[in-house]
């Protein structure tokens, strides 16, 4: 492990991340939002979701720095008198796994249907690109707000777990489009090269071709692709919860106390809403950032 990470460091990869100010600080931001979110059990100062714990009569109350503020609670309370920061915190895990799991479902998917059409060409690459070209010609946040909208109606009382399942599907469902369709460009330039003509001579099958040499050529690109799809993926699952079809209310991530916080923004409680969107910018940003130096860095041309 200690070797692993010690090449990493002296190669070209590792050396443009230590030389970038703004890679080494999106990065620090990240680990920060990921370790408090892992383990908000112990990070967060209090339980927002243990109703035992919550009390009316703390209802609405400013940051701790206001003069009607307690220093029991930082960032204030919301409207049933939940902490805002541990809300944060634990909405800030939900929005991330929900956010991570459609991603890597994305990509597995589209590289697999990317790979396959790429390498084998004819009916089934012309088959799977006129399926991408009608998944594209609809509206990413259109696909996902139908089917979340679907699932919560035909499942009203669903599990939570069914519930997230649901959400990440729906979100999943038009995201795996870009991967399949970079993939299949990366393999059209690979699978004409002399190292995979060499192994369908020796006799190697074709599905150990794609996935012993095709595969770890073009994963640099889908890397870069997926970084960046993190962050739209939390955005589009707060999106969603925003608009009452995301996470279940029992477990409410970003979205739900940005749009819960709505309500009382202009009556003068602003920070129920502001520091749940204050959170969810810093993690689309640093993720965006560090997307952003990967793709420069994995680009010699960009170096």
């Amino acid at each position: 492990m200690k070797k692993n990470l010690a090449r990493w460091f002296d190669s070209d990869v590792g050396y443009s991340f230590r030389t970038s100010p703004m890679a080494m600080l999106a990065a620090a931001i990240a680990v920060v939002c990921v370790f408090c979110s892992l383990f908000a059990g112990w990070v967060a100062p209090h339980n927002p979701f243990d109703l035992s714990t919550l009390e009316l009569s703390d209802a609405r109350l400013p940051p701790a720095w206001i003069a009607e503020g307690s220093s029991k609670y930082l960032l204030g309370t919301d409207d049933q008198g939940r902490d805002i920061l541990s809300a944060v915190i634990y909405g800030a895990r939900i929005s991330l796994v929900v956010g991570l799991a459609s991603v890597l479902l994305s990509v597995v998917v589209g590289v697999a249907l990317g790979l396959l059409a790429g390498f084998r060409g004819g009916w089934i690459d012309a088959v799977l690109m006129r399926l991408c070209d009608v998944m594209l010609s609809f509206p990413a946040i259109l696909v996902a707000l139908l089917i979340a909208g679907v699932g919560r109606a035909l499942f009203p009382n669903a599990h939570e777990s069914l519930a997230f399942g649901v959400l990440i599907f729906s979100i999943s469902l038009t995201g795996w489009v870009q991967y399949a369709r970079t993939v299949r460009g990366s393999t059209l330039v690979e699978r004409n090269k002399e190292y995979v003509q060499a192994a369908r001579v020796t006799g190697v099958a074709p599905l150990r071709i794609m996935r012993k040499h095709v595969l770890p050529n073009v994963m640099g690109p889908v890397m870069v692709l997926a970084t960046i799809q993190v962050a739209t993926a939390i955005i589009t699952e707060a999106t969603l919860s925003f608009l009452g079809v995301g996470a279940p209310p029992t477990s409410p991530s970003l979205g739900t106390l940005i749009r819960v916080g709505n309500d009382y923004l202009f009556s003068g409680e602003w920070w129920i809403t502001v520091f749940p969107g204050l959170m969810l910018v810093l993690i689309a940003l640093s993720v965006n950032l560090l997307g952003d130096w990967l793709r420069d860095a994995l680009n010699p041309r960009l170096r």
